[in-house]
């Protein structure tokens, strides 16, 4: 069972991602803004400590996340929280609540977990080199909590740069545009969301 399960995940992770629709765009002009604001974000955590398992798990953090941020884990494709979330906004680290991905480089890559064609304007990944299926492949973890998120592939829509971060939804919490503002992100809402009307209360 273990092995067809591995066979499984291996056979949607070498899916072609690129010959899925891409949600979103990416507007190169808007970068430097969106870096700006990355920085902000990350000024904010300088004095952030990671914190144990236990205390996770009294933050609302579930097994599951736990396992996988912490402890290398992968969630089941399809059966996960964001694979099919087409909502505006931005992912950040579940553990850290660092800046990490935004809906306008998500796009659906077929595979069951959501993917990326890069991390936000400045953020940057660690990425490191496993062997965990059998074969190498390049690992990505968030750069303050040190979070496992997933893998990256060289499948991705070639006219976004041929990139597919596949990420776990458990290593990801989605912060919705509307919410940006309220949770410090209103530099990084501007940047990337410049049309975008907030609700009238």
């Amino acid at each position: 069972l273990a092995s067809a399960a591995l066979a499984t995940l291996a056979a949607a992770a070498a899916l072609p991602a690129a010959q899925c629709a891409v949600a979103g765009g990416s507007d190169a002009g808007r970068d430097e803004a969106i870096v700006a604001a990355v920085l902000v974000a990350k000024e904010r955590l300088r004095s952030w400590r990671a914190p144990s398992d236990e205390e996770l798990h009294r933050q609302g953090l579930s097994e599951l996340q736990i396992r996988v941020a912490r402890h290398d884990g992968t969630e089941p494709a399809f059966r996960n929280k964001y694979w099919d979330n087409h909502e505006a906004g931005i992912y950040v680290d579940s553990v850290s609540g660092e800046p990490l991905y935004a809906s306008t480089d998500k796009f659906d890559s077929c595979t069951g977990w959501p993917s990326f064609v890069r991390a936000l304007p400045g953020t940057e990944l660690r990425a490191n080199t496993d062997y965990n299926m059998g074969f190498a492949r390049t690992e990505m973890r968030s750069p303050i909590a040190n979070s496992h998120l997933g893998h990256i592939f060289p499948d991705g829509p070639k006219d976004r740069g041929g990139m597919r971060h596949c990420a776990n939804s458990a290593s990801l919490r989605f912060v919705p545009v509307d919410e940006m503002d309220a949770e410090g992100f209103g530099d990084l809402r501007r940047a990337l969301f410049p049309n975008h009307k907030r609700p009238e209360l």
